[in-house]
Parts: C-alpha cells; sequence; structure tokens
C-alpha cells in the first residue's frame, strides 16, 4: 500500500511538473545545491493552480538528536510531527535536516530561496523556529537573514554568533526553560543582554520558564499559540513591532498535546521520491 501511495504521488508530480500538489508531506534530497535535504508539507487551503500570495512559510530547525542523513528521523517531533498527530498548521512548512554540526544560514536560505521560486507565497510572511541546536540555528537566520523572516521564536537554543545587531531588526520571542541542563538558560540570557545592553531589544521578548527542562519546551511545536504569535508578523507592517498580547501559561504548555483533528490527521499522506 505505502508503494503504492508513493507511486501515485510521484504520477501526480509528473503531471505538475516543478509545481507541487496539496496536502501532503514530500522528502527532497539532493535537489538544492549548497542546502539541505528537506520535508515539504503544503496545507489543505493550498491550491497548485490558484494564485496562492497569502500563504505563509514556516520554517522548521531540530535539534542534535535529529541530525544525520535519515530524513524519516526528522519527523520525530516538531512542526511537521504536529500535523501528522492532527494539529492543523495553515502554512507551507519546510523542515530541513542537518547532516551534523552548527546551522548554516545560509545553506536554509538555498532552500528557502528553492521552494519559494516552486511555491507562490507570501514572501512577506516567512517565519523560523526551532529548538536546542534548532534554536541557535534560528537566533543565527534570524540574526543573518533579518530582512527574509517576519519573526523568528528560538526555544532553549542560543546563538553561535558574537553580536546580535541583525537579530534586533525583527521580532523574536526567544523562550527557555530556568532548570534546562542540555543547553543552560545563560546561553539565551546572554544574547538577551547583549540586546539590551545595546538599547536594541525593542523587538524582543524573553520568557524564562521557571522549572521547565530542555525537553519540555518541545511541546510549543504543538500549540495553536505559537503559529498564532507567528503570523501576527509581516515584513511589511511599519517598524515591524513585536507583537506582545501573547503570554505563556502553564495550562498553555500541559494543554498542547490536546485537541488534535484527528479527520485532518488522516488526510496528510507522505510522499517520498527518494524510497523508490
Amino acid at each position: 500500500m505505502r508503494r503504492f501511495l508513493v507511486a501515485f504521488g510521484l504520477l501526480v508530480a509528473a503531471f505538475l511538473g516543478d509545481r507541487l500538489p496539496a496536502q501532503e508531506i514530500s522528502a527532497y534530497r539532493g535537489r538544492v545545491e549548497d542546502g539541505y535535504n528537506f520535508w515539504l508539507y503544503t496545507p489543505p487551503s493550498y491550491k497548485v493552480d490558484s494564485l496562492k500570495e497569502k500563504t505563509p512559510i514556516v520554517v522548521f530547525l531540530h535539534g542534535k538528536s535529529l541530525c544525520g542523513t535519515n530524513l524519516y528521523s526528522v519527523l520525530r517531533y516538531g512542526c511537521i510531527n504536529a500535523i501528522q498527530m492532527g494539529r492543523e498548521i495553515d502554512a507551507i512548512i519546510i523542515a530541513p535536516q542537518n547532516p551534523g554540526g552548527s546551522w548554516k544560514p545560509d545553506k536554509v536560505i538555498h532552500v528557502l530561496d528553492w521552494v519559494q521560486e516552486r511555491c507562490p507565497s507570501d514572501t512577506n510572511r516567512v517565519y523560523v523556529l526551532g529548538m536546542s541546536l534548532g534554536g541557535y540555528g534560528t537566533m543565527d537566520c534570524i540574526d543573518s537573514y533579518p530582512d527574509r523572516f517576519a519573526a523568528a521564536m528560538p526555544l532553549c537554543g542560543g546563538s553561535t554568533h558574537r553580536s546580535y545587531e541583525g537579530m534586533s531588526r525583527a521580532p523574536v520571542w526567544i523562550i527557555h526553560g530556568t532548570a534546562d541542563t542540555a543547553v543552560p538558560i545563560s546561553k539565551s540570557d546572554k544574547v538577551a543582554d547583549w540586546l539590551g545592553n545595546h538599547g536594541m531589544d525593542t523587538r524582543l521578548l524573553y520568557s524564562r520558564l521557571p522549572g521547565y527542562d530542555h525537553s519540555s519546551l518541545a511541546r510549543f511545536f504543538y500549540m495553536p499559540m505559537t503559529y498564532d504569535w507567528l503570523f501576527s508578523h509581516s515584513l511589511d507592517q511599519p517598524d515591524r513591532p513585536v507583537t506582545r498580547i501573547f503570554g505563556i501559561t502553564d495550562d498553555d504548555i500541559n494543554d498542547a498535546y490536546k485537541d488534535f483533528d484527528r479527520t485532518f490527521k488522516a488526510t496528510v499522506r507522505i510522499v517520498d521520491p527518494g524510497q523508490l
């Protein structure tokens, strides 16, 4: 049955050419020069033959445990896993796989460029988020390319950069648990303190979550609030203000895995050309 679904997906892809069909999770290997292999999700609202310039893009950057060459490991947690569980996210989602080492913002941008060339989407509403190593990648991406991402949410991460002037130009919500022993909260403190000491924190939200450990923050990929906050920002907003009306409660975090739409989950199919 799986081979039939994959083969059927390839026939549809061949019929559509470089255009991407709706409501599927597709694997792409070796497609982007100086980029990453990646998964791509297109939402049910996305119509290939319609103008969909209002569809946002979310880039998800995973942590160290998912590094490697097996793309299926990227589906273990994160934005696409949330969709597989039944969380509806009305956006194109790009989930690249880092083979190892730090995330490279240039490579992430090359993947984004490849997708934007083939998927009509809203170039003013592109977002990046990730946790742990992906939190580092998120900070480095928004710092390197503040004019490509409308907002960023780095979870329990830090940055490999020494200064963060670029990050100050975009809305960023840093979230870190005080009980994190894998990536100490001091790594996020360092970034927030630098921005504050240089008077560059007007677009920064920083949530230090008392008592939460490293793995707890994976819940944010499953929370509707996460995407509501991201989607409230756009590159074409005057002065690009950060949305501050959102707060985090214990109930929000504890309820992250509730209220999934199982019907929606059943309609999502995986197409993996690399397995044939």
